[in-house]
């Protein structure tokens, strides 16, 4: 904003108030006392710029952006959390807790529990690193940095996906002027979407009101990774928001709509994950020959699966784009060009459903790719 406000110009504007009766030219007083202010001055309005700068969310990061954040809407940066998965293992043997397994790239899993082996059994295992980077897919966690005796194999049956990063900035901004722009007051829809925000590893919630008749709401939730949720998350989710208590054997619930979570009294929340709308893909590309056929196609997927975690929930992107699934391709390193692309058998965008009913996220199925 001061940018223009060099020591230059400052020297200028202080020789002009001086008379000209002064001698102000380099090296006698008048002209060397200026400048001495107008460096100081300057370096006032770099300062100022800083200041001015900070009242800008849109500028602030790190610990700036949770302390401004913090201060005004009471809102704090969601922390990470660590995958974790069982263990189908064979063998005979004693399995202590902190033991190690990992994948074969060496992203490793601790052992929270001791168990005794004998045949087949499981064990329960978190990744001992934060973050999404301890999500990996079924029968890759097959390893064991240290040898534990008697073990003949092990191997997660599932996909690990419920680790989470530490929320980034942009998404704790966006929270912030969410809550600025549709403020949560008395149990409105912007409520119930800012109590399924806040949870720590939910990243989106969809609010339906009235979904089943009068003092209903559901709220589906995907965690923090654009994903699916693990039900163990929209179980938290459901005790925070609205905690059902225990059923009887009419199928009443002993505290449910009764306020003993954030909803008010009279308030059946029901917390729900959202149904997965699998998107599979073919292409044929023109492939750079610097890249071999198994690094084009993780690039492409990547790519993809961003652009497909950024719809998810989104009402007014409510539908896969072919257009930009094709763009993404196009520009994913190691491809030089495409043709034939197929989204789900054919060329068109494919819409989603974001109904109560039947509220859908896409999620990335096969991709298949020629090389012409």
């Amino acid at each position: 904003m001061y940018e223009d406000q060099t020591v230059d110009v400052i020297l200028n504007r202080l020789l002009a108030n001086i008379g000209d009766q002064y001698e102000k030219t380099p090296g006698n007083l008048a002209y060397d006392l200026c400048r001495s202010v107008a460096i100081e001055e300057n370096i006032l309005y770099q300062i100022l710029d800083k200041i001015i700068d900070m009242v800008n969310v849109d500028n602030l990061t790190g610990e700036q952006l949770e302390q401004y954040v913090y201060q005004r809407k009471g809102l704090t940066r969601k922390p990470g959390g660590y995958s974790s998965t069982a263990l189908d293992v064979q063998g005979n043997t004693t399995i202590n807790t902190g033991d190690l397994f990992s994948i074969s790239s060496n992203i490793q899993f601790s052992a929270t529990e001791s168990a005794t082996i004998n045949g087949t059994g499981q064990i329960h295992v978190q990744c001992t690193q934060i973050g999404a980077i301890g999500n990996v897919p079924a029968n890759s966690i097959t390893q064991m940095p240290v040898t534990i005796a008697g073990i003949v194999s092990v191997t997660n049956v599932s996909i690990v996906n419920n680790g989470y990063d530490e929320e980034s900035d942009d998404n704790l901004r966006n929270r912030y002027y969410q809550a600025l722009q549709e403020p949560a007051t008395s149990g409105n829809r912007d409520h119930y979407k800012e109590w399924a925000e806040q949870y720590v590893g939910v990243g989106k919630a969809m609010i339906f009101s009235l979904w089943n008749g009068d003092n209903t709401v559901k709220v589906i939730i995907i965690d923090s990774n654009k994903q699916l949720p693990a039900q163990n998350l929209v179980d938290a989710v459901q005790e925070y928001i609205d905690p059902k208590g225990t059923q009887d054997s009419n199928g009443n619930w002993s505290t449910w709509g009764m306020g003993y979570g954030q909803a008010p009294i009279g308030a059946y929340c029901t917390v729900a994950s959202p149904t997965a709308k699998t998107i599979d893909i073919s292409v044929s590309i023109s492939k750079d020959s610097n890249y071999t056929d198994d690094e084009v196609k993780q690039n492409i997927t990547d790519y993809i699966t961003g652009y497909l975690q950024s719809i998810a929930l989104d009402e007014i992107n409510n539908y896969v784009s072919y257009a930009k699934i094709g763009n993404l391709i196009l520009n994913a390193n190691g491809v030089l060009d495409y043709n034939s692309l197929i989204i789900n058998g054919g060329n068109s965008n494919i819409p989603l459903n974001l109904t109560n009913a039947n509220c859908e996220i896409p999620v990335l199925g096969a991709v298949t790719i020629t090389d012409v």
